[in-house]
């Protein structure tokens, strides 16, 4: 079963990568309506002002993005002031919101709903994007092609964890997203949203009633993906919406990090929180058992031919799938191919690594609801109820 789910996962690899190079090969629309960015903030992320100024230097007829935080004390401020000041045009123009604090769903969730009353009028695309998500200059206008169509209930990017310091926490943490990432791909009906990352037409935002889903909950992107899926509408991975995102992370980091998902996950997709506890289970009870048998069974005997086959071809398969989905990346972010360049040998070595990481997380997962994010500590009663424990600035 390892074997048949390893060539699976590598078919899959060669799936996605092609899918993206194609990706990169559609036109944007020539007749792009006025769209609005919703960027919620807090804390200064690396790479902040970088990608504040990309934000800004969108390939798009015209457009706004609202900033929004909610203390005016935040280290933010200073940073979006300053770009709003410097690179607003005729073309982008840019506010910065202060919202309340949130006391029964997450912070994002919060600045959102406070923010999406104010947008312009004129505004048809309705945008999504993380403080710590570096987009490109055709983000917007690829997210926005695709969100208009009329089949179309949501249209996503992605993220890729970038470590400028090749520190083993953030390597680990950028393979263990990276196999989620690779999920994404022309299956429009098994893919989902990630709100760092994502647009709607301004009239499904409201034919969803995504106001009425956001209430209570913590996760804006689970929350838009379950709307989608239940209305039967398609949600598209666009390429072209790949972010790059800079981490520094150590061991504890990392794994409080990819914890914290699988937190979500259980709560929001319990069946995909399931597939991976099967699926990771699988892989490292098959592997240890398998060397096992190696040290334990006569040389040329049957057991020994099952555990040296089952490790080379489990061993090809998931190399050949990390190196192909890297490649596929660093086509998508070719801004960023010389740190990307870095990631061959971390990505190859430590995909064997992840499925030991996601069990644990897993399992973790299993015995609490609770999460720190952005400095905020949080409960998750049920997916539609967020209960605010405390917070630490």
């Amino acid at each position: 079963m390892l074997i048949w789910l390893s060539c699976r996962s590598y078919r899959g690899g060669i799936i996605y990568e092609r899918f993206i190079r194609d990706g990169f090969s559609l036109e944007t629309r020539p007749d792009l309506p006025f769209a609005t960015i919703f960027a919620p903030c807090r804390g200064a992320d690396r790479e902040f002002k970088e990608n504040l100024r990309r934000l800004f230097a969108q390939r798009y007829p015209s457009y706004e993005i609202l900033f929004i935080v909610d203390d005016k004390e935040d280290a933010a401020v200073k940073e979006i002031e300053e770009a709003i000041l410097v690179h607003s045009s005729d073309k982008v123009s840019a506010r910065l919101l202060v919202a309340q604090k949130a006391t029964g769903s997450s912070q994002k969730i919060e600045n959102l709903l406070f923010a999406i009353p104010t947008a312009d009028e004129r505004s048809e695309v309705f945008a999504f994007v993380d403080s710590d998500a570096c987009t490109n200059s055709d983000w917007l206008a690829s997210l926005s092609t695709t969100a208009l169509k009329p089949n179309v209930g949501a249209a996503t990017g992605y993220r890729w964890l970038i470590s400028e310091n090749g520190k083993l926490g953030s390597e680990l943490s950028s393979v263990w997203n990276g196999s989620v990432a690779s999920a994404l791909g022309p299956n429009t009906r098994s893919n989902f949203c990630w709100g760092g990352s994502m647009a709607l037409r301004r009239e499904m935002f409201k034919r969803l009633d995504i106001k009425s889903c956001w209430k209570g909950v913590l996760s804006d992107d689970f929350a838009v993906t379950k709307a989608v899926q239940d209305t039967g509408l398609e949600l598209e991975f666009v390429p072209r919406a790949f972010c790059a995102s800079f981490e520094h992370q150590t061991l504890a980091e990392m794994l409080e990090f990819t914890t914290r998902q699988m937190k979500i996950t259980r709560v929001y997709s319990p069946g995909l929180w399931l597939l991976s506890m099967f699926g990771s289970t699988l892989f490292c009870s098959v592997m240890i058992a398998s060397i096992g048998i190696l040290q334990t069974s006569e040389l040329g005997s049957l057991a020994m031919i099952a555990a040296v086959s089952t490790l080379m071809l489990v061993t090809v398969f998931t190399l050949a799938k990390a190196f192909v989905r890297l490649r596929a990346v660093r086509f998508a972010l070719s801004d960023h191919e010389k740190l990307l360049a870095k990631q061959v040998v971390p990505q190859c070595i430590f995909a064997f690594v992840t499925p030991a990481i996601f069990l644990v997380n897993t399992i973790l997962a299993l015995f609490s609801r609770r999460i720190r994010w952005r400095g905020t500590i949080y409960e998750l009663k049920s997916p539609s109820e967020t209960v605010i424990i405390r917070e630490k600035r």
